[in-house]
């Protein structure tokens, strides 16, 4: 077990959001959480990365499983363009949660983060700026960074908004290629419903309850499937 909620209720300015949460997730699974804007998804993902409290139930982490060390790639970039480092050097802030007092990397962390940036591609831009990368470069060099946080978990909340189709689709590659081969468990907030169901193995459906949570395929049985995908222009 990596992460596990059980009846979490969630709120955002006093007012409850999400209610009756129960999913768990074990290491390797792909869970993509769908539902509409406003439904709790952003307010649940801020709960499992430690960064609000739920106002009911509780999360559990599995053994060796904390927040402060979960990789994050949020919608919005976090990282300001303008910042005066390398990809490089960006890419290894990942490894902060871990340093403690440290004031340097060790060897292994410099190691692991030169290993991330050559199996994601990013070693021809390694040496530039985020400003002079295109979108979807910095999307990979952020999610490199993520990566260096975690080898349990990564958390993506809209990873591919405004990113154009090639870009979206490599990108979604990339993720299931590091969920498959280094075994990392991903959770992923997504509008792409036709993503969601051909890279994740289990679905959350939330609309500011739990209304499905198990294997895809299950999933893709139910009215609620059918409803969703219909209005999303998808036919499966």
């Amino acid at each position: 077990m990596i992460l596990k909620c059980e009846n979490v209720s969630l709120s955002y300015d006093g007012k409850t959001v999400a209610e009756n949460i129960n999913f768990e997730i074990a290491r390797g699974d792909y869970l993509c959480i769908l539902g509409e804007n406003g439904s709790g998804k952003t307010t649940l993902i801020n709960a499992l990365l430690g960064l609000k409290k739920p106002t009911g139930g509780k999360i559990t982490y599995g053994e060796g499983v904390k927040a402060e060390n979960i990789g994050y790639l949020p919608q919005k970039q976090s990282a300001s363009v303008d910042f005066p480092a390398c990809v490089r050097e960006i890419v290894r802030t990942g490894f902060l949660g871990k340093r403690g007092f440290r004031p340097y990397y060790s060897k292994a962390e410099r190691d692991r983060a030169e290993e991330l940036i050559v199996k994601l591609g990013a070693s021809e831009f390694a040496g530039k700026q985020l400003s002079e990368l295109s979108g979807g470069q910095q999307k990979r060099a952020l999610l490199v960074r993520a990566l260096c946080a975690t080898q349990d978990l990564l958390i993506l909340d809209e990873p591919t908004a405004a990113l154009d189709p090639i870009v979206t689709e490599e990108l979604y590659e990339m993720t299931k290629k590091l969920n498959a081969e280094e075994g990392i468990s991903v959770i992923m907030v997504s509008h792409d419903v036709s993503a969601a169901t051909k890279f994740a193995n289990r679905i959350l459906h939330i609309k500011h309850e739990q209304l499905f949570f198990g294997n895809t395929e299950d999933y893709l049985k139910t009215e609620l499937a059918k409803a969703y995908l219909g209005g999303h222009g998808i036919g499966h």
